[in-house]
């Protein structure tokens, strides 16, 4: 088990999985603020909660891109 958290840590955190994984956000992540905040987005009411639930929602498909990524790499080098 231990050894299992360790390759999927390394792999979380290799240079090909962050850039793949931020890739993805820069794609996914306006499309989830433009769905979710449209409204406010057009009003123009800006606020610095609606900043930091932006920033929160680039978070998102970050962390399940580099998991997904590192889930795969995990196994294949398990095999």
């Amino acid at each position: 088990m231990e050894e299992k958290l360790r390759v999927f840590f390394s792999n979380f955190f290799r240079p090909e999985t962050r850039a793949r994984a931020f890739r993805v956000a820069i794609i996914v992540a306006p499309i989830l603020i433009i769905i979710n905040h449209h409204d406010t987005i057009l009003a123009h009411k800006f606020t610095t909660l609606l900043i930091f639930k932006a920033l929160l929602t680039f978070l998102v498909p970050y962390c399940v891109s580099a998991y997904s990524s590192a889930r795969a790499y995990s196994e294949k080098e398990m095999q």
